[in-house]
């Protein structure tokens, strides 16, 4: 019984979740049923429900979470204010003459927008309704065209300051100084979120790098698929183009140079740097239209958001308090620590555990559920480095966000593309991208120090 408890709680909230309902509400109501019902029986001890309304203060009044909403703010500014379809129409005039150049600056400007708003839903929409029809209107294949800007969108959850890298990190942190007190280290070193942002920095260029190498493939293989824009009588060059290509892109790059830089140089917290990138966004739209009546939309949005994020947070504190209280997290361990293969197969486990989830639960969801279970347990292996599991986890979670048939962002993507582009277009497209993600998430395995090794340049060991 003190085993099936906990698995049937897993399975209730899995059910539930598959059957469409809100996730917040689902885990917080079944994990108070099963402690309910587990009390009734003997089995769960309801004084540990004392420690809910603490829980719930720490996360409010945690300063690193403080940067979520900044963060959101400054995304929702800049997709407001319509920086992105400048980019995008700047860098196809500046590529689109090469073969695969539209496709191409659909991934660099896609860069820009992951690392300007760290919200993968956002970039997709943005992306899905700029420059998709643009690739259509110039004759790229569908499945091509809706694989590159779903591909690209999930650039968001890796690239910093992703939302998801500030979550994790904050979780990561929680759960290795955890690993260090329960192995008798009462001094714990630390993992922070510039660490984990640090360490997302080579792995996301490697994957832009992948991204186009696979765009350029298609254009030397299949020139039909992506074929060169079409000149343009009215098109700028030289000089013109150099002040146009200036205005679009100087302004943006310096906003996300000035945010990571501050981050990984150690001249502000995340938070402090993400007040200071929402301040910039402020100030770029101000530059192109009447910034004070952009406030109100974005402010309600990023509203929506955030509350969206920590009601989730609040329901999964409640289910990580039962699940524990059942016996869970003792059953977690004993399952890992004693998998054939050792370390290795207990992360194996754990990652395919994660991909499973990311077609029921969404990135959130899973960070704040199952990494505090899992992560103190694989901490404690030996040769188990915080910084390369945070990464194996998001680039796990990035490829289940866009992975048929199920991904978030291909349900985002169709939620804004013409009619003629269909599913199955969307599906056929992203299936090379999926399998680029796997590839990278094998390289991350087999060399850990495309994780670490910037970490460890600029802060040490």
């Amino acid at each position: 019984m003190a085993e099936i408890l906990p698995c049937a709680l897993v399975v209730a909230v899995c059910v539930l979740l598959l059957a469409g309902y809100p996730v917040a509400l689902t885990l917080a109501g079944v994990s108070l049923l099963f402690a309910a019902g587990s009390a009734a029986a003997g089995l769960f001890d309801l004084s540990l429900l004392g420690a809910l309304p603490e829980r719930i203060f720490g996360v409010m009044s945690n300063d690193v979470l403080l940067a979520i909403p900044l963060f959101i703010f400054m995304g929702v500014m800049l997709e407001r204010s319509r920086i992105a379809e400048d980019l995008l129409e700047t860098m196809g005039r500046l590529f689109g003459a090469l073969p695969g150049g539209l496709g191409l600056s659909v991934v660099i400007v896609g860069v820009l927008l992951a690392a300007a708003k760290g919200i993968v839903g956002a970039t997709a929409v943005t992306m899905g309704l700029i420059a998709l029809p643009t690739m259509l209107r110039h004759g790229y294949d569908k499945a091509l065209a809706a694989g590159t800007i779903a591909a690209t969108a999930t650039l968001a959850q890796i690239f910093p300051p992703a939302t998801v890298l500030v979550l994790l990190g904050d979780q990561l942190s929680n759960s290795y100084e955890a690993a260090q007190l329960a192995q008798g280290n009462f001094a714990p070193q630390t993992v922070s979120v510039a660490d984990l942002f640090a360490g997302a920095v080579v792995p996301g260029f490697v994957l832009v790098f992948l991204y186009m190498l696979y765009l350029i493939a298609v254009a030397i293989i299949a020139p039909n698929k992506s074929p060169t824009m079409a000149a343009d009588p009215l098109a700028l060059h030289g000089a013109k183009l150099a002040r146009r290509l200036a205005g679009a892109l100087v302004a943006p790059i310096a906003l996300i140079l000035a945010v990571l830089g501050s981050i990984l140089g150690g001249i502000a917290t995340p938070t402090e740097a993400a007040s200071v990138g929402a301040v910039g966004a402020i100030l770029l739209a101000a530059l192109r239209e009447n910034a004070v009546g952009l406030l109100v939309p974005v402010m309600v949005r990023t509203a929506q958001i955030v509350s969206m994020i920590f009601l989730i947070l609040i329901g999964a504190t409640l289910f990580s308090l039962v699940f524990r209280g059942l016996g869970g997290d003792v059953m977690v361990e004993h399952v890992l620590t004693n998998l054939p293969g050792g370390v290795a197969g207990a992360m194996l486990t754990v990652m395919l555990a994660l991909f499973v989830l990311g077609f029921v639960m969404d990135a959130f969801e899973i960070i704040f559920v199952v990494v505090p279970i899992v992560a103190p347990v694989l901490l404690k292996m030996p040769g188990v480095n915080p910084i390369w599991l945070g990464m194996m986890m998001a680039v796990n979670l990035q490829t289940s966000y866009m992975h048929p048939p199920l991904g978030p962002t291909l349900f985002y993507l169709r939620g804004v593309a013409p009619p003629e582009v269909t599913t199955r277009h969307i599906y056929l497209g992203i299936v090379p991208f999926v399998l680029i993600q796997l590839g990278m998430l094998v390289a991350l395995w087999f060399l850990p120090g495309l994780a670490t090794w910037l970490p460890h340049r600029l802060y040490g060991s």
